[in-house]
């Protein structure tokens, strides 16, 4: 697999993943594609500014249009001091392949080298099991459960940060 930026074609692959039940069950429930194709528009000038790097999730074989999904590492802001936050989601047909560790490694990796990120938080809801057992075979220290605001909800997640380079699988090992 390999991770290249969003593009103003990946419309459909936002929608899939936003706009779907099953998709967004751990996230509040599906979006409107308005807000998704709003949503796109705002991460490709993100991307464009060098302020959030969106990586879509190319599986091997694919052509350049397809993916299997995202892996997000953006600047927030938590109680008035910086963070940085990962977050990542694989379409339903290409879970179970390892495709999601891989590219939150490959962006930790990344951001190691890069150095501009500091400790990266992830923030999956307590009762998904997958991204839960990714910040931890990733190496991502639990802080605890905490509520969180996503898309106008209010989330009940595990809170995990991890200091990149010090991750499990990182080329620094």
């Amino acid at each position: 697999m390999r991770l290249r930026d969003v593009r103003a074609g990946d419309v459909e692959a936002y929608v899939r993943m936003r706009c779907d039940p099953v998709m967004m069950a751990e996230l509040g429930g599906p979006l409107p594609r308005e807000k998704v194709e709003a949503r796109l528009r705002k991460d490709l000038a993100e991307v464009a500014a060098d302020g959030a790097w969106i990586r879509m999730i190319v599986p091997d074989g694919a052509g350049g249009d397809e993916a299997a999904g995202v892996v997000t590492l953006w600047s927030d802001e938590e109680d008035g001091v910086p963070v940085s936050e990962i977050g990542w989601m694989v379409l339903p047909e290409y879970q179970g392949r390892g495709l999601a560790k891989t590219a939150v490694r490959l962006v930790l990796d990344a951001a190691a080298e890069d150095g501009r990120w500091g400790e990266v938080h992830a923030n999956p809801g307590t009762a998904n099991g997958p991204s839960n057992g990714i910040c931890r075979a990733l190496g991502f220290r639990l802080l605890g459960e905490r509520d969180l605001d996503f898309a106008d909800r209010v989330l009940r997640t595990n809170h995990w940060v991890v200091v990149p380079g010090e991750h499990t699988g990182s080329r620094t090992e």
